[in-house]
């Protein structure tokens, strides 16, 4: 008995929470320093409160959703293509890297990384920009996915941390201008960018979209020839340009290099032509449902019923931006299209 209660002690919560003040960088969020919940809690006796939202992340239905959700390619039927949720995966593994070598708080890195895209739409950014077009309140998945942990998941959140809550809304580089509050948040939003332009273009090879010689030829000799030493080199560079800074970056001729990468992406692989027709036939059938559910307010589950108009259209919103890809198919063919007769 006396042998177990030491055990307990070393691995507790306050000798974690003590471990992080005597290891971590001056400029990591420890866990005591963390601004709280809305709704306060008793502390558990094992876990850092960021221990615990990565485990509530984890267990959620919105997370388990996200193994059938578009990453690039809509819908796919190929093993090996990304979805969202290996993005995911991926965007935490980064992070951690990362993270682990500044000695940065890895469990906040985690939590923010594994729920920064729980609010990502099906057919992914093309039914991002479906129902911002339609809904005139506008539509942002870093916007949802913090109305997924903050309200919508098992009918009334998570009741995250404050540091966790600010990294997923403020995680994304390409659309935001707000930075997050902390160097964990901050080790997200490279990761998360890092990880996209990485496997995409693996993606895209396996795809047919782009050949490994359309790659511009100064991305090769500066990043590599391979997913792998890009993603190696990249992080390398992030940690050497950060090490013992408050700030996390890359150096200023890695990163023009990495924007030519993005750059060719974007014009090469996400704006081809091949891409660019099946995201318009996503886009219509968002587009299609969000009018079909306004029309149709009583096929809307039952948790999703509203009164006030304005609570209405936002309900109908967060229904089909928690569908999967396959799920939105089959509501589509249920209600669109004509069924054989016998």
């Amino acid at each position: 008995m006396e042998n177990n209660k030491k055990v307990e002690e070393v691995f507790d919560r306050l000798s974690q929470e003590k471990f992080e003040e005597e290891y971590l960088s001056p400029w990591a969020c420890k866990s005591r320093q963390s601004r709280g919940r809305r709704q306060k809690e008793k502390p558990c006796f094992l876990r850092t409160v960021f221990q615990r939202d990565r485990d509530r992340i984890i267990h959620a239905k919105a997370f388990r959703r996200l193994k059938h959700k578009t990453q690039v390619f809509i819908a796919p039927f190929g093993d090996h293509y990304r979805t969202r949720l290996t993005h995911t995966l991926e965007v935490a593994q980064i992070a951690r890297t990362i993270g682990r070598a500044l000695r940065l708080n890895e469990d906040l890195i985690e939590a923010i990384a594994l729920g920064h895209d729980l609010g990502h739409t099906p057919f992914g950014h093309a039914g991002e920009k479906a129902l911002d077009e339609v809904h005139p309140g506008g539509f942002s998945h870093n916007e949802q996915s913090l109305r997924v942990v903050e309200k919508l998941e098992g009918g009334k959140g998570l009741n995250l941390t404050w540091e966790v809550r600010d990294g997923i809304l403020n995680h994304s580089e390409d659309r935001s201008q707000v930075h997050p509050h902390t160097l964990e948040g901050e080790a997200v939003r490279i990761a998360d960018s890092i990880a996209y332009v990485n496997h995409d273009i693996d993606d895209a090879l396996r795809a047919g979209i782009i050949k490994e010689r359309d790659i511009p030829s100064e991305v090769l000799k500066v990043l590599g020839s391979s997913c792998r030493e890009r993603i190696d080199i990249l992080i390398r560079n992030v940690v050497k340009t950060s090490w013992n800074s408050p700030r996390i970056g890359m150096s200023k001729e890695i990163l023009e290099v990495f924007y030519k990468l993005k750059d060719f992406m974007y014009k090469k692989v996400y704006l081809s032509s091949v891409l660019t027709r099946e995201a318009e036939k996503a886009r219509q059938i968002v587009k299609d449902l969000y009018t079909f559910y306004l029309d149709n307010l009583d096929l809307l589950p039952i948790c999703f019923k509203k009164d006030r108009e304005e609570e209405v259209r936002r309900a109908v919103v967060d229904y089909i931006a928690g569908m999967t890809d396959q799920y939105a198919l089959n509501v589509y063919k249920e209600y669109f299209l004509p069924k054989g007769w016998g």
